[in-house]
């Protein structure tokens, strides 16, 4: 839950050190893909006694499914963004900051009630 916290925490940080959102859109979704996905991780740490282990993203989806189908709807937006957001030459849109704010917020409640 820690490294959730962390990544939370620098993804408000980079937001506040701008005055616009979109010079730091691309470094701002991924801290919060980075939190959805640690906070996934305490999800299903506590409801399954395990997490993901490798880099295949649908098999992190189905984990966390069978320990709750609304936080693996959450995971899963995050994870579809991933490597364009970082990799990309599009920087993140509005549409992607919001999408990413609402479902590694959502992966955050759920994980800090476990």
């Amino acid at each position: 839950m820690r490294k959730a916290l962390q990544f939370s925490d620098a993804a408000a940080a980079v937001a506040e050190l701008t005055d616009q959102a979109a010079d730091v859109a691309d470094a701002y979704v991924t801290l919060l893909i980075h939190a959805g996905i640690a906070a996934a991780d305490v999800i299903c740490c506590a409801r399954l006694g395990e997490h993901p282990q490798g880099d295949a993203h649908q098999e992190a989806v189905g984990l966390l499914k069978k320990a709750d189908a609304e936080s693996a709807r959450h995971l899963d937006t995050l994870l579809k963004m991933k490597t364009r957001v970082r990799y990309g030459h599009t920087p993140a849109s509005v549409d992607d900051r919001k999408k990413a704010e609402r479902a590694a917020n959502a992966l955050l409640k759920t994980a800090t009630t476990m």
